[in-house]
C-alpha cells in the first residue's frame, strides 16, 4: 500500500525521500541550520524541488556551507560562481550566501556572540527551544508565515542577513523541524512529534 504523504510531495523520488527523511525533522547543528537557511533563500521565486536537485552543487560551490570559508569569498569568486551551471546563477542570490556567512561570522563565530547564544540556540529561541506541533488536516490550513517567522526574519535582517523574509523563514522552520507541519494524515506526522 502506498504511504500517505503531505499533498505537496508529488511523485518525484528525490522529493519523496526529502519529505520522508529530512523535512520536519529537528535540526540543531548550527552549520546545518546555516546551510538550510541559505538554501531556502535560494528558493525565492522557484520551487523547492529545483533547489533540492541542485543541493549537492551548492555544497560543492559553497565549501559545504562553511561560513568561515564563504565569508572570505571575493568579487572574483562571485564571478566564478555565476558561471556555475549547477546553481542558480543570480547575482543577488549568490551574494546573499556570502553576506549571510559574513553576518554569521560577525555574530555567531563563537559562543560569546552578540546574542550570547550560538546560531542554533538563537534560531530555536523563536519557538521556545522545542518544535511547535501543529495539527493541520490539509495543506490549505498551513500558513505562509507566522508571528514566529516574522520575528525570526526581523532579527536576522537586523544582524545583516538577507533573503530571510518571513515566508522564507517559515519554510526554513518547517524544513528543520521547528514546526511540525506534516498534515495529520501523513505517515510522518507521528514520527515528527
Amino acid at each position: 500500500m502506498e504511504k500517505q504523504r503531505c499533498s505537496w510531495v508529488g511523485a518525484d523520488d528525490l522529493y519523496q525521500q526529502y519529505h520522508d527523511e529530512v523535512w520536519g525533522r529537528p535540526v540543531y547543528d548550527s552549520q546545518e541550520l546555516f546551510a538550510k537557511l541559505c538554501l531556502d533563500g535560494q528558493q525565492a521565486g522557484l520551487s523547492w524541488l529545483t533547489i533540492l536537485k541542485k543541493q549537492e552543487n551548492y555544497e560543492a560551490a559553497f565549501a559545504n556551507f562553511d561560513p568561515k570559508i564563504i565569508a572570505q569569498f571575493d568579487d572574483e569568486k562571485v564571478e566564478v560562481l555565476l558561471q556555475n551551471k549547477g546553481i542558480v546563477r543570480n547575482r543577488l542570490k549568490v551574494n546573499s550566501i556570502i553576506k549571510n556567512a559574513r553576518s554569521y561570522m560577525t555574530h555567531f563565530s563563537d559562543i560569546e556572540g552578540e546574542q550570547g547564544d550560538d546560531f542554533s540556540e538563537f534560531l530555536w529561541s523563536f519557538v521556545g527551544g522545542k518544535p511547535i506541533v501543529n495539527r493541520f488536516k490539509t495543506m490549505d490550513e498551513v500558513p505562509a508565515q507566522t508571528p514566529e517567522s516574522e520575528a525570526m526574519s526581523k532579527a536576522l535582517k537586523k544582524l545583516g542577513f538577507n533573503f530571510v523574509g518571513p515566508t522564507i523563514c517559515y519554510a526554513f522552520m518547517q524544513a528543520v523541524g521547528m514546526v511540525n507541519d506534516h498534515t495529520t494524515d501523513c505517515f510522518c506526522y507521528e514520527k515528527s512529534k
